[in-house]
Parts: C-alpha cells; sequence; structure tokens
C-alpha cells in the first residue's frame, strides 16, 4: 500500500514555475497512469504559458482564487472549483491577491520531458 503524506512532500519548483510538493507521481511512487500534486503560486505569480502534448490535467483549486487562461479563454476562479486542461491546450494560471493552492492531477503522469513553451 502507498500511502504519502503531504508534510513528507519535498517542494520543488516545476517547469512553469509554480511550487509544487508531488504526493504520488513516477519519482515518488510506483504510478503508471496518473499523478497527483499540490501546487501553489504567491500572490500575483503566474506559471508561465504552456502545453502538455501527452497528459491531460485537473486543476482543482484547495485555497484562494485566480486567473485560468486556457487556448485564450480566461475566467476566474476559486476554492472549490476545478478545471479541465486536454492535451496539448495552452494554459496558465495567475493567483489573485491571497495567492492560489490547488491539487493537480495529470494522466498520464506529469513529466517535465512533457512541458513545452512558446
Amino acid at each position: 500500500m502507498d500511502v504519502r503524506s503531504l508534510s513528507d512532500a519535498e517542494a520543488f519548483t516545476t517547469a512553469d514555475g509554480s511550487t509544487i510538493r508531488e504526493l504520488l507521481g513516477i519519482p515518488t511512487a510506483p504510478v503508471r497512469n496518473q499523478s497527483l500534486a499540490e501546487a501553489s503560486l504567491e500572490p500575483g505569480q503566474a506559471t508561465e504559458r504552456h502545453y502538455h502534448r501527452a497528459s491531460e490535467e485537473i486543476y482543482f483549486v484547495l485555497d484562494g482564487s485566480g486567473e485560468m487562461e486556457l487556448d485564450g479563454a480566461r475566467r476566474r476562479i476559486a476554492e472549490g472549483d476545478a478545471v479541465l486542461i486536454p492535451p496539448g491546450a495552452w494554459h496558465e494560471l495567475r493567483a489573485g491577491d491571497e495567492g492560489v493552492r490547488f491539487l493537480c492531477c495529470c494522466a498520464p503522469p506529469y513529466r517535465h520531458e512533457d512541458t513545452f513553451f512558446a
């Protein structure tokens, strides 16, 4: 049984600029089809606009709010909102005044090599 506590997950900065703590992913568990991480952005901070060729992502906002941009469409998101990000979709998240903390689920699992920038 693989159980990993958020308090034991070491924080690092991803290629897009967000700070994440990976709970279950390729380097931390024997996953094959998905990954789960907690991510956060400081007030006003944004991820670098990017896309993933293979991974479908779901962002689920735990705390705070921000503005999500997905292939040119923009929408405010806040606690309790989930956003589907299809493979190949350009996206960026900008944190609101209080920052934003969210879960990021990827299938197949997140890999730095699957992150592409303009």
